[in-house]
């Protein structure tokens, strides 16, 4: 029976990878990372993360959104441009931010020098700079947090596309990690006090896990996950409580949870984290789908806001 299963999920992933040999060509024009953006200024480490220390932070790195939206209108790529104007908006605030090869920021959602718990989101595949449901996501959070909460949406990594051999492999994960890590001990720095989770949906939750140990975060959560890389939270080598979702419609849950080497890597990522073998605190997300995590009202919205606030959810 093993062996049956290995067979059909080699074949499904190699399946996926012929389809994406033939889909990412195609696409190479339009593609993101093609599109030009300067160098960002040079700003000094996050010390104190007071409100004056964030500000002009805030302000460096809105003219920086606002000197890529000038390229990439200088290039011709309009969608792009509009996506860079709603970004340099008043009402946006950025950590960080760097427009070349597809895109890098930190959006803080809420008042971070006043936070005392924090959120990272941290995105899957498809998730590009300038996605409106990324930030619909975490304004949605945020506001179910509440005042003294900041929610920070990471987009640190170029994200796989859904159909792509990337999506399957722990490639673009093991890139990203580093850049979590130092995102995680610099706010560890400004901000010793506060409760710090990281919130990590799909392939975000492979991202996580190479990154787990030893990150000093009270919490790492994993929803709509396709698998971790790792056979057991234990595998994190991690002392965060570590927990899994999973909505009832997700997709995500017909995803054979195995890993299969290959000759030029491995394929899949292993143990289901919302599996009893895994060893998880398993949370109820209801019957939402893949996509549907942060929707305002829901039960996995609540449910992850308990769980960053330091509550015990609901039907854990």
């Amino acid at each position: 029976m093993a062996s049956r299963q290995r067979s059909r999920l080699r074949r499904t992933l190699l399946t996926a990878l012929v389809a994406a040999s033939v889909a990412v060509p195609t696409a190479g024009a339009a593609r993101p990372a093609a599109v030009p953006a300067p160098a960002p200024a040079e700003l000094g480490p996050l010390t104190r993360a007071t409100a004056g220390e964030l500000d002009a932070r805030y302000a460096a790195n809105r003219d920086a959104v606002r000197a890529a939206e000038r390229a990439a209108a200088d290039y011709g790529d309009r969608k792009r441009a509009a996506a860079l104007r709603a970004m340099a908006g008043r009402d946006r605030n950025f950590l960080s931010f760097d427009g070349r090869d597809g895109g890098r920021s930190v959006e803080v959602v809420g008042d971070l020098a006043r936070a005392e718990h924090i959120a990272v989101l941290v995105p899957g595949s498809g998730t590009a700079l300038g996605s409106e449901r990324f930030r619909e996501g975490a304004v949605a959070l945020q506001r179910r947090l509440g005042e003294r909460a900041a929610v920070l949406a990471w987009l640190g990594y170029s994200t796989p596309a859904t159909a792509s051999a990337a999506a399957i492999t722990p490639g673009r994960a093991e890139e990203a990690a580093p850049g979590l890590r130092d995102l995680v001990g610099k706010l560890r720095a400004a901000k010793p006090a506060s409760r710090l989770t990281l919130l990590c949906h799909s392939y975000g939750s492979v991202v996580c896990a190479k990154a787990a140990p030893g990150l000093p975060v009270a919490g790492i959560v994993l929803y709509g996950s396709p698998g971790t890389g790792a056979d057991s939270a234990a595998d994190l080598r991690t002392t965060a409580t570590v927990w899994a979702g999973r909505g009832k419609s997700d997709w995500i849950a017909r995803v054979p949870h195995v890993r299969v080497p290959l000759p030029f890597g491995e394929l899949g990522f292993g143990t289901d984290p919302s599996s009893p073998e895994f060893g998880a605190r398993v949370f109820g997300a209801g019957d939402g789908g893949h996509s549907d995590y942060l929707v305002p009202g829901s039960v996995p919205l609540k449910q992850l806001a308990s769980i960053v606030m330091g509550r015990e959810p609901a039907d854990a």
